[in-house]
């Protein structure tokens, strides 16, 4: 269900881009709020809001793992001027893409559990539910770490035009 994970996006025009944002976030826990305020202003702002809830629990679920697992132990009080995680959002005509980049060289796990009542380890089975698609990426060049990204499809929405015409 989740393999394969070491890929890249899949093929998309830059020339489509409409939108692209993107945030630092601290590493705190607090920083997963932050990141959904940032994406629900985001897609307000782009006229997504009413696929707020479905993005945002994959962001939310993006966020925690970097924090949780891809975070050196000093770094909550490391001296760093880069932010050690940071969230993008990037819109083509279409689609919508969240990565989220941390410093870790390791590739995101999924846990098996047949626990269904255990309170942790099912994010990245509701990052591959939620989304229409997702992997994860190494960092090139100079930048260390890796990308996790999910991929939405946004479906053109039925208009009052729309249904006018059924």
């Amino acid at each position: 269900m989740l393999e394969p994970l070491r890929q890249g996006l899949p093929p998309l025009d830059p020339a489509a881009v409409s939108d692209a944002a993107s945030c630092s976030l601290p590493a705190r826990y607090e920083a997963v709020g932050d990141a959904r305020r940032f994406t629900r202003r985001t897609l307000d702002q782009w006229g997504l809001g009413d696929h707020f809830d479905d993005i945002c629990l994959v962001v939310s679920e993006l966020v925690t793992n970097a924090l949780r697992h891809a975070m050196p132990a000093n770094s909550a009080h490391s001296g760093e001027h880069d932010p050690p995680v940071r969230l993008h959002l990037m819109r083509w005509t279409g689609r919508l893409v969240c990565a989220v980049r941390d410093p870790s060289q390791d590739s995101p796990v999924a846990r098996d559990s047949d626990d269904f009542s255990a309170e942790s380890g099912r994010g990245l089975f509701l990052v591959d539910s939620f989304s229409d698609s997702w992997g994860w990426h190494p960092m090139a060049g100079t930048l260390g770490g890796k990308v996790v990204w999910a991929l939405f499809r946004l479906q053109p929405h039925a208009g009052p035009a729309a249904a006018s015409a059924e």
